[in-house]
């Protein structure tokens, strides 16, 4: 059967694969599956309207009952979802995507991202076309649920602690990238008593202030932001509020890795002990932060669904990935924007500059590359590689990880593109380089093989 739903959600360009049409369709088949209540709500991106009445429509034609949360950030509908106990979500958003992106993500009824073999479910259903179809007196209808945001906010305050923090007298600002989280975050750090500067939280489609995507490339107005107002803390979301990178005191990018080893370490420290989870593709720094504050980690396949999953399974007291979408159990099972940035402002009112953290976190440098990949070679492509690297030490958890002496190379097929990511660290900059050149090169001719 082919594949609908991609690593987060169906994605595609809008009036192009993201039409009208599929949009329905893709409702018609959620709705079948889920049956009951479904929230709904969306980013703030030009065809969010669109999108999100077609996709409703889908879901009304199946006989839910559709209850409109309108703009938010994905885990605001989460929460949203779990604390209502309603059959599931639908959060309308293309994430990190450029704004002529739009996607449908399923959201599972306890709040978590729709794990798998549910997609395959609804997919089974989208593809075969066998949608409920009630007749006139049971189809379903939409009403307009206010109050998501406050619940949500609310929520994220009664998980750190707001007296240490007004204590601190810290200053930050804060980049919503005109995304979803310019509706809750600058209310949040306001209830925090954090002196705030906001760049770009104001909701535009068009991301006119810089491309979703928080990368160092686009956040050079955060940093110097961040230099000249002398301010403690940068915090920058994506589109859909569900991922958040840093900038230090002293103006620096931090990578997601780095942050994610700070927020281990003293979520490992707080809890005294504990296991922390996380996907093959992170940094040994996090591995190492972790031991050394007492705790344990355990790796998983890349992806959030999968990294909150298997946090329920072991009772893991944190996890996360390396592009800064962080999972606080004691909240919520899915990456958090904004609990991110208010867990990272509790431990600089506690423990210090951001800077000096960093110094405490091991040195690892990271090389990504992706390669174009057809889809139809992606598992034979696989196959080669480990055929490759067979005298070498390997994980397959997910796709490839080579281990060499003094690094690793993660070899991966996008679940969304047609492409191979590279993922190659290393303890210096030129290992990490050498060390990818040499799997690249690997990869490229295998991939050449089948196009002969």
């Amino acid at each position: 059967m082919a594949r609908l739903f991609g690593t987060n959600g169906v994605r595609g360009v809008v009036n192009e694969f993201m039409d009208g049409q599929l949009a329905l369709d893709v409702g018609k088949a959620i709705g079948s599956f889920m049956k009951g209540k479904v929230a709904i709500g969306c980013d703030s991106r030009t065809s969010a309207d669109m999108v999100k009445s077609a996709c409703a429509a889908g879901l009304m034609s199946a006989g839910a009952e559709v209850l409109d949360l309108g703009l938010l950030p994905t885990p605001a509908l989460q929460f949203f979802v779990k604390s209502h106990r309603v059959a599931g979500g639908v959060m309308i958003t293309a994430s990190h995507n450029p704004p002529e992106f739009n996607g449908i993500k399923a959201i599972d009824s306890d709040g978590t991202e729709m794990p798998r073999e549910k997609e395959v479910a609804i997919e089974a259903i989208y593809f075969q076309r066998s949608f409920s179809s009630p007749d006139w007196r049971n189809v379903g209808a939409s009403v307009r649920s206010e109050g998501a945001i406050a619940d949500y906010q609310k929520a994220v305050l009664s998980n750190v602690d707001r007296k240490e923090i007004r204590g601190a007298g810290l200053k930050v600002v804060l980049d919503c990238a005109n995304g979803a989280g310019s509706v809750c975050s600058p209310k949040i750090l306001e209830e925090l008593g954090v002196r705030t500067i906001t760049l770009n939280c104001n909701p535009l489609g068009t991301f006119p202030g810089h491309p979703s995507e928080p990368t160092e490339d686009h956040l050079q107005d955060l940093k110097a932001m961040v230099r000249e107002t002398g301010a403690d803390l940068g915090i920058a979301h994506d589109g859909d509020a569900d991922r958040t990178i840093f900038v230090d005191d002293k103006g620096r990018f931090v990578h997601g890795d780095r942050s994610l080893a700070v927020v281990a370490g003293a979520m490992v420290a707080e809890n005294g002990g504990g296991i922390v989870v996380t996907p093959v593709s992170t940094s040994l720094c996090v591995e190492d932060v972790v031991r050394r504050s007492g705790g344990e980690l355990v790796y998983t396949r890349v992806g959030a669904p999968i990294v909150a999953r298997k946090m329920i399974e072991v009772g893991a007291i944190f996890g996360g990935e390396e592009n800064g979408g962080l999972i606080f159990p004691k909240h919520q099972y899915c990456r958090d924007a904004a609990m991110t940035a208010a867990k990272m402002i509790e431990i600089l009112a506690v423990e210090g500059k951001l800077s000096s953290l960093l110094e405490k976190v091991p040195d690892y440098c990271l090389d990504k590359r992706k390669l174009q990949c057809p889809d139809a070679v992606k598992d034979d492509v696989l196959k080669g590689v480990c055929d490759a690297f067979a005298e070498q030490r390997m994980d397959i958890t997910d796709g490839v990880k080579v281990y060499f002496e003094g690094g690793w190379t993660l070899i991966r097929p996008s679940g969304t593109e047609p492409i191979f990511r590279i993922y190659s660290e290393g303890k210096t900059e030129t290992m990490a380089r050498d060390i990818a050149d040499r799997c690249e090169k690997v990869v490229r001719e295998i991939i050449s093989s089948f196009s002969k």
